[in-house]
């Protein structure tokens, strides 16, 4: 299976996995995932940006409730050459609401199809949920 895929087609797989709020383009160029990317690459093309760079750095929020709150960012690292992207490396950090590194998780050797659903990546940074334990009662005669 072919890893890289035209702009149209990696914006679509990764939106329908979950990745559909808004990303920036290597540290600029705010928008959804297709409009930041585009944005970078016209200005590479009208001379604005030195040059395409053949790895593009995409961040975003994965989880974010407010300031007071844990938030969930992920980094994207995308191999761009002649018009394909394809998925390389994917960081996901798990941050206090003071910018403090909570945890983190480092995804190599990805593609989009390997790429984890947005709510997995989450999971993959998030404390497991506390089990309750219930007291049963027991049976009397």
């Amino acid at each position: 299976m072919e890893n890289s895929h035209n702009l149209d087609t990696f914006t679509k797989i990764l939106t329908d996995k979950g990745y559909n709020g808004y990303f920036h383009t290597q540290g600029a160029y705010p928008g959804k995932l297709k409009e930041s990317i585009s944005a970078y690459l016209e200005n590479c093309h009208n001379g604005v940006e030195s040059s395409s760079k053949p790895m593009l750095l995409l961040t975003g929020y994965l989880r974010w409730s407010g300031d007071d709150k844990p938030l969930v960012q992920c980094y994207m690292y995308v191999k761009h050459q002649s018009g394909t992207f394809d998925l390389q490396k994917m960081e996901i950090i798990k941050k206090d609401r003071f910018g403090q590194l909570l945890k983190s998780s480092e995804l190599t050797n990805l593609s989009v199809a390997t790429l984890p659903k947005a709510n997995e990546a989450i999971a993959m940074v998030s404390d497991a949920p506390k089990q309750k334990v219930v007291h049963g009662k027991r049976f009397r005669f």
